[in-house]
């Protein structure tokens, strides 16, 4: 336990947390148990917590970012009521201020070369890696993501464009489309490659409120088969179309490219591969954006815990490594926009909805299951909310001329379709409309 003190000693200076080991031990740290939380509207203090095996506080204590998951997934770590595992995560990440602090990290040069290098070989994403890495992440079952996803399912981040405690998930998320397909500048009759496409539903979006022809494609079966089904509910799959198909596999040329949470799960050491690759496919005078997670910082490396559990082959690039790399390849970047905070807000309620969930998840799982992916959860939204994790939204061209030359087009066009709802862009304005018909 001596190690673990150590760190908690250093790290806890504001509100107060109460450690029982497996003896029956008590440690107290901080000094202001009362009204202090770690997020506004939050439980107040002091957070208990007991450690239920021997070898628990030593597991933690020796690589925080892996040892404390771990401990939680297998009940070795339990939080006491009222609180909850997001309430410790965030507790402590908010002390320790930043995420990435040397606290939280493997101690040791050699250590902290060996976890770089292990980081950057399980990046190495050749295609038949990266299948079975999207199938580990994406082809639970679809009840699962039912569960805690908003109903389009969208697995990134929504768009709070008001406050968030009276803005719903759903909202977010339709706004958040909004904003894409403003950037996207787009016009009906126009072909799109959906890169990453998820469980469809920017390309239906897409299909809907522009009339284009979408191709979305995806590494995980029971992805593609899902969008497929709902091509043809909504009549529409000879206009949006899915396969299941290695971006690198993708032939043809594109007026559009869109890649929504792709880019994390490409590997630095592909990122030539990828913007070289779209770049054959999209027209001259074509548009890509891309959005993704990022640091708002230098490159670093995915943590262990991540790497293992949730998404093998994953790495969320700094803005320098994507400008970098898409230079290389000919792409003009056009338009950067940083998207802080809106993550943090996402996972909470993607937390909110699994911890409403739990009775069903641990049928489909179990409760070690269960404790994992809240873990991932709410370790996810600390990263978003006290570390330096944010959004990047990447808007690439080859042509500086196609895109109108100040950026209100992209305000304007957002308003329009949230103005609109679901009602498809090209019905309600004469011009487009012509030039759909």
């Amino acid at each position: 336990m001596w190690l673990l003190d150590k760190f908690l000693n250093k790290a806890i200076k504001h509100g107060q947390l109460i450690v029982t080991d497996y003896d029956g031990r008590e440690y107290i740290y901080g000094s202001e148990p009362g009204n202090y939380s770690a997020v506004e509207g939050g439980k107040p203090g002091p957070i208990r917590i007991r450690l239920t095996d021997r070898k628990a506080a030593m597991h933690i204590a020796r690589y925080p970012q892996l040892g404390a998951g771990e401990a939680y997934m297998w009940g070795w770590l339990v939080v006491e009521e009222p609180h909850d595992i997001r309430d410790m995560i965030l507790f402590v990440t908010m002390n320790a201020k930043r995420l990435g602090d040397e606290t939280l990290k493997a101690k040791g040069p050699l250590r902290k070369i060996a976890q770089k290098a292990v980081a950057k070989l399980d990046g190495i994403n050749l295609r038949g890696s990266a299948r079975k890495n999207a199938e580990h992440t994406y082809n639970l079952t679809r009840q699962l993501y039912e569960r805690f996803l908003d109903e389009d399912r969208q697995y990134t981040m929504a768009y709070y464009r008001e406050d968030p405690a009276n803005t719903s998930l759903e909202k977010a998320q339709m706004d958040k489309k909004a904003h894409l397909a403003a950037k996207l500048y787009l016009k009906p009759g126009m072909k799109v490659l959906d890169i990453g496409c998820g469980w469809g539903g920017f390309a239906l979006y897409l299909n809907k409120m522009y009339g284009v022809e979408v191709t979305g494609v995806a590494l995980a079966p029971d992805q593609i088969a899902f969008c497929k089904e709902r091509a043809e509910a909504e009549g529409v799959a000879d206009k949006v179309k899915f396969a299941l198909m290695d971006y690198r596999d993708v032939e043809g040329e594109f007026d559009r490219i869109s890649s929504v949470g792709l880019l994390e799960h490409v590997g630095t050491i592909h990122y030539p591969q990828f913007f070289e690759h779209t770049h054959r496919l999209l027209k001259p005078d074509g548009v890509m954006i891309s959005h993704c997670c990022g640091r708002a910082g230098p490159p670093g490396y995915t943590d262990a815990w991540t790497r293992k559990y949730i998404f093998p082959g994953g790495y969320i690039p700094a803005l320098s490594e994507l400008v970098t790399e898409s230079e290389k390849a000919g792409w003009q970047v056009m338009d950067v926009e940083a998207m802080r905070f809106h993550y943090s807000y996402t996972l909470e309620e993607w937390y909110n909805r699994t911890v409403m969930h739990r009775e069903e998840i641990t049928q489909m799982y179990d409760e070690e299951f269960y404790r994992m992916w809240l873990f991932y959860l709410a370790g996810a939204e600390q990263s978003f909310r006290n570390g330096t994790m944010v959004n990047w939204q990447l808007q690439y061209v080859k042509d500086r001329n196609a895109i109108p030359m100040t950026r209100e087009y992209i305000t304007e066009e957002s308003a329009r379709l949230r103005e609109k709802g679901d009602v498809p862009r090209w019905r309600f304005d004469p011009a487009l409309r012509e030039a759909a018909e």
